[in-house]
């Protein structure tokens, strides 16, 4: 069972400062101009551009949390995926603890003002997150629970601030599918607030428009759900487009462009994407190249050989849990087409299991498990 996925989705929303009392960040629009600034700049990799972007915000609010905050996503993308570096994820860790100090400091322990709630909801939700994928599931239960606490909190702010439509959405579509996959979990969400999935993607979808703030992460994981469980690959492509075209210099948004556009046959339109993966020869992306490739050369060249050759590269080559591991399963589904259109049914079903193992979209699932 994939808890992580869990952990990760419900848990983990970016930022959106939201109403305040006591800080006038957010009544300061050059001060938010600023955050936006430097966000941009932390998504198009520009990192040093966005340091000093965030030491400005920090000499105009001394001490604020989002200073810490900024910080700490700096090294998330910085050292994609963060858990990976021992030595960043410790400091990593690091601004996100200073993040709830500096709230506790700004607005007291346990205060229900809406960005105290926000800030205590981001930081708690990264380090159960963190924990999570270095498997310290108590610590990462903890965190997780006191991010929940946080964020039924917000869960009320929905309507006083665009910024929260993404957090309310996520919330309002996960809760509810997550136990649809894993239906073991269910005892565990008796005391969660019930959600609605419809209502969820709505809220999303209205992020990308209205949120300033979000409105990147709104596209991200609309385009993630869109792929994952309501097969509509038109759909994530369509949102995706819209990060690469903000990011031009993000592998990792190109990298989901290039899968929604491939998962949805438009492999002509995929060629400059996986141009740019290629490119890459460190980390998860050249394992995502050669699925990517073998899905070119079987669905489009129709070439298996090539195909399977390509196929079984990616299995051999590094995945990420967080971004990449479904591309393990689709690399086995391929192969397993390719053996049946050889006549061996054995090796198909063989590698189908494989599929199953890790595969999480539903269209992935559907497919190894009507195979007969």
């Amino acid at each position: 069972m994939k808890l992580r996925l869990f952990a990760f989705v419900l848990f983990t929303l970016n930022f959106n400062p939201v109403q305040q009392s006591k800080a006038q960040l957010l009544n300061d629009p050059a001060a938010m101009k600023t955050i936006q600034k430097s966000l941009d700049r932390i998504y198009n990799l520009e990192f040093a551009e966005a340091q000093k972007l965030i030491d400005r915000i920090e000499v105009q609010y001394p001490g604020h949390p989002v200073s810490h905050i900024l910080d700490s996503f700096v090294l998330f993308w910085k050292y994609l995926p963060v858990k990976d570096h021992k030595t960043m994820s410790k400091v990593y860790v690091q601004h996100l603890n200073k993040c709830l100090d500096a709230v506790d400091k700004k607005f007291g322990k346990d205060s229900k003002d809406p960005e105290a709630v926000f800030y205590t909801m981001v930081a708690r939700g990264y380090l159960a997150m963190m924990y999570n994928y270095n498997g310290e599931m108590l610590s990462a239960a903890s965190e997780g629970k006191k991010a929940y606490n946080a964020f039924t909190e917000g869960l009320k702010l929905t309507n006083k601030n665009p910024e929260f439509y993404f957090t309310s959405g996520m919330y309002n579509y996960y809760v509810e599918v997550y136990p649809e996959e894993h239906p073991i979990v269910k005892p565990l969400l008796i005391f969660f607030k019930s959600g609605d999935k419809e209502l969820g993607l709505r809220q999303i979808e209205i992020g990308t428009r209205l949120g300033t703030i979000t409105k990147a992460e709104s596209c991200f994981y609309l385009a993630h759900i869109f792929t994952k469980y309501e097969n509509k690959t038109e759909k994530a492509a369509s949102f995706m487009q819209k990060l690469v075209d903000w990011y031009p210099q993000n592998p990792l948004y190109a990298m989901k462009y290039a899968e929604a556009l491939l998962l949805a046959g438009r492999f002509d339109q995929a060629e400059d994407k996986l141009n740019m993966i290629k490119k890459i020869s460190t980390g998860f992306y050249p394992g995502a190249y050669q699925t990517f490739q073998g899905l070119v050369f079987e669905k489009s060249l129709r070439n298996d050989q090539a195909a399977k050759t390509c196929y079984l590269a990616s299995l051999k080559l590094p995945h990420d849990s967080q971004y990449t591991e479904e591309y393990i399963s689709i690399a086995y589904a391929g192969l397993a087409r390719i053996a049946h259109r050889e006549g061996d049914k054995a090796k198909a079903k063989a590698y189908y299991k494989k599929c199953l193992e890790k595969a999480e979209y539903r269209a992935l699932v559907a497919e190894a498990k009507a195979y007969k």
